[in-house]
């Protein structure tokens, strides 16, 4: 059975882990009584944890894509928003144009 006080089960944990893992029983102890405050013990039986897959960084099992995905964009959406300088604009290229074509 091993001893330790928590400053050197900080500094030394990988150790007494192996050390726990091989069956060995390792005792934390604190303060200057060192009173025993936990002691390490080899998990039986342990079933290891199983991570998800990840198919990209935001795979979520359960995202659904819905249908308005694939419905086209309104103008307002698409940053095509009605204005009504537009027009006069428009109206203003025709009219030089028509001016360009009669010269």
């Amino acid at each position: 059975m091993a001893n330790a006080t928590i400053f050197e089960a900080k500094t030394r944990l990988s150790e007494l882990i192996r050390r726990a893992q091989a069956g060995e029983t390792v005792t934390i102890t604190s303060g200057r009584e060192k009173k025993p405050v936990v002691r390490l013990v080899p998990v039986e039986h342990a079933e290891p944890v199983k991570k998800p897959q990840r198919l990209g960084l935001l795979y979520d099992p359960n995202f659904v894509l819905g249908d308005a995905f694939w419905e086209p964009l309104s103008d307002v959406e698409m940053g095509i928003a009605h204005d009504p300088f537009d027009e006069v604009i428009r109206a203003g290229l025709k009219d030089s144009e028509s001016n360009r074509d009669s010269e």
